[in-house]
């Protein structure tokens, strides 16, 4: 008999006062979680063992992306998902710095306090790098579930007739089906459905199955 972990407890980017350890966020980004949600059902999300099937499970939102400077290591906040995307996709060849955010906000260097910091007040995630982006008129959508459950976040990709796709091989398929996007160049490798990290160790359930 052996047990296995449905939640891997995998070493965060976290010191013990709750600050991102920087020596450890080698990709120098994250991606901000508002913690006031919305009164909205997620698909597949599992409520806390308090709460009932007829109540709806609060999902916190995405309120801003943010990213690192290499050099300081201060969080600058994007103006866009768009540009979050195009600077995600690079990050690991192209590390982001304080000088880059002069391209939508004047004067803005390493000496120049940070946009924003952890307090507390927020869900912080590390993000994964070098994710691409989207195909033209397609959408990724990052969706949270509710603290307690097993999962973190669930990733869709949005096709421009609006269809959702929820893994590589929905994709494959629609594409198999949809020829006409492979023709455009669309490939299976512009998609990606790994999910950010939670800084807050206990926002995941850990639990354990027996096999």
């Amino acid at each position: 008999m052996s047990s296995q972990s449905c939640h891997g407890n995998e070493s965060n980017s976290v010191n013990k006062e709750g600050n991102v350890a920087p020596s450890s966020v080698s990709e120098n980004q994250l991606v901000l979680y508002d913690p006031r949600g919305n009164e909205t059902e997620e698909e597949g999300a599992e409520p806390n063992q308090s709460q009932t099937s007829s109540h709806k499970t609060q999902c916190p939102s995405i309120g801003a992306f943010t990213v690192q400077c290499a050099t300081c290591l201060k969080w600058r906040l994007m103006p866009s998902m768009e540009k979050y995307e195009e600077i995600r996709e690079q990050i690991l060849e192209k590390p982001f710095y304080c000088e880059t955010a002069c391209e939508w906000k004047a004067n803005v260097t390493c000496d120049v306090a940070e946009d924003i910091s952890q307090d507390g007040t927020r869900v912080w995630a590390i993000d994964r790098p070098s994710i691409s982006r989207p195909p033209a008129g397609w959408q990724r959508q990052l969706r949270i579930r509710g603290e307690g459950g097993t999962k973190f976040a669930d990733v869709y990709y949005v096709t421009p007739s609006g269809k959702k796709l929820r893994s590589n091989v929905e994709v494959q398929k629609y594409l198999n089906e949809n020829p006409e996007y492979i023709t455009q160049g669309v490939k299976l490798s512009q998609f990606s459905f790994q999910i950010p990290k939670p800084l807050r160790e206990n926002y995941v359930r850990k639990c354990w199955g027996w096999i």
